[in-house]
């Protein structure tokens, strides 16, 4: 169990520890000169076998409230101090504000300094006290009145700690393996040794890590938990890690990198959807205003777009986004908490819900459907990611993106597949996409590929089918294209759909022209057939005054000679230039022929036989060329495959 103090400055934090543990957390010159608090410190007291009990001691002044910030991350327990002769101080309510942000709600209260008033004024702080808390998660809270001088009170705190130490149960290890780097420092034999929080997942000695943002995978040299050694540390564990690699240097990291494990996919970046809350004691925020961002143990500078409306009022929540300078690691369920950059107050915080939000349809309702129910899963701890599948199960016709959600929650993949199979979902997984849905959607969108199906054979029933891909594109544009294919391929096994190579087509269907097509084809046939080896392209036709009007739209006579060459009645040998199919038969016989009788097709020899130019009689053979029936070998050509024309 990890305690983390908070309170005013001078309220006898340390030196509470110190009497709670014998150990002084004032490490730095400054604090001991000054006896005051700058950075967090850590003590570990000797306890009994199978007991692990931590104390972090925050700094109390202003100035230093970022470093509060900082020390809070990981905290089980929050010990709030107030000195009886002070009684609540601003710091107070800011900490303990800041702690709410945080999440934390379980805790007690030390009245120090008892030594120095009389009885009536105890009971006049011990009610501050309770109205303090009245409304926080901490209200109720056991409050102990200690003497640091005298040692009244001590025992009895100690006592509580230490049983609410033995209570403590480890939380499920969930996710990869993520700690907030809070001090980094070279140690001689040794090498770099960083030293912070494990939020999440588990790390052994040996292992492969990464650092945020640098990128660098420096291995695991040795650790230690809890100021211990220890081959392995866990989620909640304090932890002190020496790297070794060819990259590691003082230089690539610093205070608010991150360690995680070599595998988490999670990406860096500058914006974040957020579910934002504004301290009472705060003035109306507007949206884009900018603010100091404590994110981790990281302070950075950013906006606040807010998704919701223009302002949000002092005691209100709303969907947000923290837009931030800079590239940084965080996954559903961190908190953070903002900050007036001017006039250093404390404005409100929140949770992540989900980095890289869309730049369109922001505000749209089904997306603030889904971060709402991403806020709905950081309620509790550890993260339940029920309230997610459930809403996108049910209302996203795209489906629930699993891989995007265990990026973004430090999740597995194989543990929200399980979860969505509980909750009668359906799974459609390409190589790179596993997306999830309801039995419902899913018939649905199988529903609405037919029906296109079916649109495209009356719009166009000279085509065999629609292709594939751009079946997925015209019916379901939002999903991933292999995705759609795979409702395809459904479609296809159960008979639905029949394949017709890289097309699909109802059940039945035959290629066919619409009436007027087949009549003009006919009075187009005329003419193409007169001249069976050099027949008219197509704005020959359309200059023919003896089609009538038709003939002068060369748009309409492409568009029917084409449909005519899907359906094999016609070849295009080059651009706008269409050869009936028994003349490119004809052609191909006399190909064969040249061949039988010099062993080689020339070009002259095939001009001369069929009675054309030679320009026109090369596109002939290229044409032959591309369908693979010869090929060329300098500047004759040779058959390939005899049977195509046979």
């Amino acid at each position: 169990m990890i305690v983390g103090t908070a309170g005013h400055v001078d309220h006898g934090k340390t030196a509470l520890i110190h009497r709670l543990t014998g150990i002084d957390t004032d490490r730095l010159k400054e604090e001991k000169a000054r006896g005051l608090t700058i950075e967090p410190g850590f003590a570990y007291p000797e306890v009994a076998a199978g007991l692990e009990l931590g104390f972090v001691d925050v700094p109390g002044h202003v100035r230093f409230l970022h470093h509060m910030v900082a020390g809070s991350a990981g905290v089980d327990t929050v010990l709030l101090v107030v000195a009886a002769d002070d009684g609540v101080m601003p710091q107070t309510l800011e900490h303990l504000q800041i702690l709410t942000l945080l999440g934390l709600d379980h805790g007690l209260v030390a009245m120090t300094k008892i030594d120095r008033v009389d009885a009536a004024r105890r009971y006049q702080v011990r009610e501050e006290i309770h109205a303090l808390l009245a409304g926080t998660p901490l209200a109720g809270a056991p409050v102990h009145e200690v003497s640091n001088q005298t040692g009244e009170g001590v025992e009895t705190l100690r006592d509580h700690l230490w049983t609410l130490a033995s209570r403590q149960r480890d939380a499920p290890v969930q996710g990869g393996f993520r700690l907030i780097v809070d001090r980094v420092f070279t140690k001689s034999g040794a090498g770099l040794v960083v030293t912070g929080t494990a939020l999440a997942g588990r790390v052994v000695q040996g292992d492969a890590v990464r650092l945020e943002p640098s990128g660098i995978t420096p291995r695991v040299r040795s650790l230690r938990r809890q100021h211990r050694e220890s081959g392995h540390a866990r989620q909640g564990d304090r932890v002190a890690i020496n790297l070794a690699g060819a990259d590691v240097s003082r230089d690539v990291v610093r205070r608010g990198d991150w360690v995680v494990a070599e595998a988490l996919e999670t990406p860096l970046f500058k914006r974040f959807d957020v579910d934002l809350r504004l301290l009472d004691t705060a003035h109306s925020l507007k949206h884009w205003s900018p603010v100091h961002v404590h994110l981790g143990v990281a302070r950075y500078s950013g906006r606040v777009s807010l998704l919701e409306g223009q302002h949000l009022a002092p005691g209100a929540r709303m969907l947000g986004q923290l837009v931030l300078e800079e590239p940084v690691h965080a996954c559903l369920g961190d908190r953070f908490v903002i900050r007036n950059p001017g006039a250093g107050v404390t404005l409100g915080g929140g949770v992540v819900l989900e980095g890289d939000p869309p730049r369109r349809g922001q505000r749209r309702p089904e997306r603030l459907a889904w971060l709402a129910a991403l806020a709905e899963c950081t309620a509790t701890a550890p993260l339940d990611l029920g309230p997610a599948l459930k809403m996108g199960l049910r209302l996203r016709p795209e489906g629930v993106d699993l891989r995007a959600l265990a990026r973004n929650a430090n999740a597995t993949l194989e543990a929200l597949v399980e979860s969505v199979a509980a909750l009668g979902g359906e799974m459609l997984e390409s190589r790179e996409e596993s997306r999830a849905f309801s039995a419902e959607t899913i018939t649905a969108l199988q529903d609405r590929l037919v029906e296109t199906v079916a649109d495209n054979h009356e719009r166009e029933p000279s085509m065999l089918g629609t292709e594939r891909g751009r079946l997925a594109r015209q019916t379901i544009p939002q999903l991933p294209e292999a995705i759609s294919r795979e409702l395809i391929e459904r479609l296809i096994e159960r008979g639905a759909l029949a394949a017709h190579g890289p097309f699909v087509a109802l059940p039945g269907h035959c290629a066919t022209l619409s009436e007027a097509d087949e009549t003009l084809w006919r009075q187009l046939e005329t003419h193409i057939a007169t001249a069976p080896f050099q027949p008219p392209r197509v704005r020959d036709l359309a200059a023919s005054e003896s089609l009538g009007e038709a003939s002068l739209d060369e748009a309409r006579i492409r568009e029917v000679l084409i449909a005519c060459a899907r359906l094999g009645r016609l070849y295009q040998v080059r651009r706008d230039h269409f050869y009936t199919a028994e003349t490119v038969t004809e052609m191909a016989t006399i190909v064969q022929t040249l061949q039988q009788e010099h062993g080689r097709i020339r070009a002259a020899a095939f001009r001369d036989r069929i009675g054309t130019g030679r320009k026109l009689a090369i596109h002939i053979l290229e044409f032959f060329d591309r369908v693979g029936y010869t090929r060329r070998v300098g500047d004759e050509r040779v058959i390939r495959n005899a049977d195509m024309w046979q």
